[in-house]
């Protein structure tokens, strides 16, 4: 049976909620078991490439090339596992998917709301 674990501090940076996942995790699949991680950051930034580092941090590479978040760096090093792009989601991300998919015309016509 899956099982999620949620963890949340709102917008304020080095409060430690990365550092406090990535650990979790490491604890877990040294239990034995299977995890994955996500990251969901609300910013309306596509992603985190033309953010200025000096107000959210250094930007992590994934292996396909995704520009995300300094977290998923730790995630990657604790629990040992690769990311990639699906596994950092932001708001920017979901607007700008939503905004394409209107544009060719995928929802017929109807009014796409927030």
């Amino acid at each position: 049976m899956t099982k999620y674990i949620f963890i949340t501090g709102g917008v304020v940076s080095s409060l430690g909620k990365g550092i406090s996942a990535s650990s979790i995790g490491r604890i877990l699949k040294s239990r034995g078991l299977n995890i994955s991680i996500q990251k969901i950051d609300p910013y309306i930034n596509v992603d985190a490439g033309t953010m200025n580092p000096y107000q959210h941090g250094e930007v992590f590479v994934t292996e396909d090339g995704a520009e995300t978040d300094l977290d998923l760096g730790h995630y990657e090093r604790f629990i040992d596992t690769n990311l990639s792009s699906y596994s950092n989601v932001t708001t920017g991300k979901i607007y700008s998917s939503v905004i394409s998919k209107e544009r060719r015309g995928d929802f017929l016509g109807a009014t796409v709301q927030v």
